[in-house]
């Protein structure tokens, strides 16, 4: 039997990644676990805080197991369990839902950073483990009537091809706009759906930061919400599509802060990392130019917004550094 390769940089650092994040999720969990009232919400947070938990041990002897230093990320520390309810009406599923989302996409990315059987073994079960729980937080929140489904249309009944070269441009030859898409649709809908439980995240964190600078930064994320849900809206609108109406769950007026600083920062972090994803898809894969635009313009908002946060980060002290590139 042959040695056991060593690790690669690559796999170390999607290790690291995954293990901040997976840590990140953990603490989020024993918050919302404490806090629920429905019994089959605790449920499912619970079942997935027992699967997630083994994976961030598993994850801390690969990465010792090499002579390096496991990272911290985030402990007990960064959790107030006797804090009050921040959030209501089934937040706490829509979220990790979101959050489900945004893991999917970052392990499908670091498991083809892997090389190593074990390590890529271990992304095949956390991608399970994500899709399973994805699914079983959608059927929650549509069974609860929390999450509405994307709109209806009618069934095409033949297949065509584009023959107007002005379809790119959005105008059809009397110069009027056609109309979206249902792969147009899908992004722009997606786009909404996260940043209504963006908007209430950031504002539920201006409610409790501690620091001021970081109220006004997670203010300033509410308000960037705000525009991308306007913007969004206004062009659904145009075509007579009415955006969905889902809440996103409802801020309480506790002030008390459930969690860190510098946990708050960087979800807020990784959540412009799942925007920033969703803008430049929308913008890949429309047909439209002005949609395109549109979508270009609000990624470099994004991209500006989360710049700003991880300079405050830095500023405090609070972004661990990943693993240097030691030859």
């Amino acid at each position: 039997m042959p040695n056991k390769p060593k690790m690669t940089s690559s796999e170390l650092g999607a290790l690291w990644m995954t293990y901040q994040k997976k840590t990140l999720i953990l603490r989020y969990l024993e918050y919302f676990i404490e806090k629920a009232e429905n019994e089959k919400a605790r449920n499912l947070m619970s079942g997935l805080w027992k699967k997630l938990h083994p994976k961030v041990e598993e994850m801390q002897k690969m990465i010792q197991a090499e002579g390096a230093a496991a990272p911290k990320g985030f402990t007990h520390e960064d959790v107030n369990l006797e804090a009050p309810r921040l959030y209501e009406n089934g937040f706490d599923i829509m979220f990790c839902r979101i959050l489900k989302k945004l893991s999917l996409s970052m392990y499908a990315l670091h498991i083809t950073v892997s090389y190593r059987e074990d390590i890529i073994k271990l992304y095949m079960d956390i991608i399970q483990i994500s899709q399973t729980y994805y699914n079983y937080f959608t059927q929650y929140l549509l069974e609860e009537g929390l999450l509405p489904r994307p709109n209806y249309i009618s069934m095409p009944k033949s297949v065509d091809y584009i023959t107007d070269k002005n379809y790119t441009k959005g105008t059809n030859i009397l110069g009027n706009k056609r109309v979206l898409n249902t792969v147009e649709f899908s992004y722009l809908y997606q786009n909404i759906e996260v940043n209504i439980t963006g908007m209430q995240l950031m504002a539920g964190f201006a409610q409790c930061a501690k620091n001021k600078e970081v109220q006004k930064y997670f203010t300033k994320g509410k308000e960037l919400s705000k525009e991308i849900l306007n913007e969004t809206g206004e062009i659904l609108l145009r075509d007579d599509i009415q955006s969905p109406a889902t809440s996103g769950g409802t801020v309480t007026s506790s002030t008390t802060a459930p969690f860190s600083d510098q946990l708050m920062m960087m979800t807020t972090f990784f959540f412009c990392n799942v925007s920033l994803g969703a803008q430049s898809f929308g913008a890949n894969f429309s047909m439209r130019n002005d949609l395109n635009a549109s979508l270009g313009i609000k990624a470099k908002d994004i991209y500006q917004y989360a710049r700003e946060g991880l300079t405050i980060m830095l500023n405090n002290g609070w972004m661990e550094e990943p693993p240097k590139m030691n030859v």
